[in-house]
């Protein structure tokens, strides 16, 4: 017989049936499980995983309208098409692997016991790939791809937490993190390519330099020099950090203090010289890299404003839009200057013309590396404190990324690269 007394049935409603109070404990333990994430790492993740639909949908759905028109991929491109579909089948995947990308899938399987002829790329980023690859079965691509996504989770978060301490309060610093996601080629952080990996480094040691964790710097700043090539020139802005934190005060005691803390910032530089003796172990010549810049891409030393005004002025159409995109960053960091500081203008100035001093090789990828200037997203920051004004500028970046996204999918038009 069951058993019906009220109190059954008060027990029954007080727990609530089987199957909803099941839910209600999953429910409460899940709510519990994120409350216990901290929440500069929630808001990180909500942000990274964000990004991570929306181009994953609207990548798949430019691709597949791409797809009906006629001349398709274009025959300079077909080979291109033909390596993504060799990474993987499924197109949210490949769709991130498109020039420099296939190369460091190369070198993360080139064997070391061979000759090497590879000089023009850093090893920082491929070589991370081939430990990951060895727990991934092997595959290089997918670990260059789950690299480049951890460092964009990872730039996330100190650009968090760096927000914070330069901006003075949380909301300040998710509308500075907020733009760094919404840069126009900000959609590359999650390519196979090393700009999620430079920034989130660089951004670590302008983090760690702000908290007077000076041997962190260093160690961090090491692997951001052996990033990339502009990698060891942080080392100036960063030294700017360390005196402004003693008033730039100069003396027999202070440059002592100087010494004792700041002694790490050559970790920096011995970045790049670490790349600089693979290139002479395995090339016999220390400056192997730059050789095979000028002998693959004509790329050689040159001044940077001339450089600029040759895009401006040289009758290309996309080098001009390219290069006006520099002098719009240069403008807001400029203007900005008592905003975010003498170290974030130092730095961001360098970002923009260490590239263009490589000559107009460099206009191609311009866009690209304009996005290691994070100090323009400090000044958005400062400037958007009211909601409207931050409501139209996001608006109008995420559209103009989204713009430029579908246009990096249509590779012919080689408008970035």
């Amino acid at each position: 017989m069951v058993d019906r007394t009220p109190e059954t049935t008060r027990g029954r409603r007080a727990g609530g049936s089987g199957r909803s109070g099941t839910a209600a404990r999953l429910r409460g333990g899940a709510g519990g499980l994120v409350a216990r994430v901290p929440g500069h790492w929630r808001y990180a993740m909500a942000v990274f995983v964000a990004a991570k639909i929306i181009f994953a949908v609207l990548g798949v759905v430019a691709l597949a309208a791409w797809d009906e028109v006629p001349g398709t991929p274009p025959a300079d491109e077909a080979d291109t098409r033909a390596e993504q579909a060799a990474i993987s089948p499924r197109r949210w995947i490949s769709m991130w692997f498109a020039w420099d990308a296939l190369i460091y899938d190369h070198l993360a399987r080139e064997p070391l016991t061979g000759p090497w002829d590879d000089f023009a790329f850093p090893l920082l980023y491929p070589f991370l790939a081939r430990p990951v690859a060895v727990l991934l079965g092997g595959d290089t691509a997918l670990a260059l791809l789950l690299i480049a996504n951890v460092a964009f989770l990872l730039l996330l978060y100190y650009a968090l937490r760096l927000g914070e301490i330069l901006l003075g309060d949380d909301r300040s610093a998710r509308r500075f993190t907020r733009y760094l996601v919404l840069l126009p080629t900000a959609f590359l952080f999650q390519a196979a390519l090393t700009e999620s990996l430079f920034l989130c480094l660089a951004v670590a040691t302008f983090y760690y330099a702000e908290r007077r964790r000076w041997l962190v710097v260093g160690l961090v700043g090491y692997l951001l020099g052996l990033s990339r090539s502009v990698g060891f020139l942080v080392v100036v802005p960063l030294a700017l950090v360390l005196l402004r934190q003693h008033r730039y005060r100069l003396g027999p005691r202070t440059l002592w203090a100087y010494l004792r803390s700041g002694w790490p910032l050559l970790l920096i530089p011995a970045g790049w010289l670490t790349f600089m003796a693979f290139c002479r172990w395995k090339g016999g010549d220390w400056f192997a890299y730059k050789h095979a810049q000028e002998k693959g891409w004509g790329i050689s030393v040159q001044d940077p404003l001339r450089v600029m005004w040759q895009g401006l002025t040289g009758g290309d159409g996309r080098d001009a839009v390219r290069v006006w995109f520099a002098v719009a960053v240069l403008a807001v960091v400029l203007a900005g200057f008592r905003r975010i500081g003498l170290p974030y203008v130092v730095y961001a100035v360098l970002m923009v013309l260490a590239p263009l001093s490589m000559g107009p090789p460099v206009y191609k990828s311009l866009l690209r590396y304009l996005l290691a200037a994070f100090p323009v997203c400090l000044v958005l920051a400062r400037w958007t404190r009211t909601a409207g004004v931050d409501v139209w500028l996001s608006v109008a970046l995420a559209l103009l990324q989204g713009v430029l996204f579908v246009i990096w999918l249509a590779y012919w038009t080689h408008f970035i690269i």
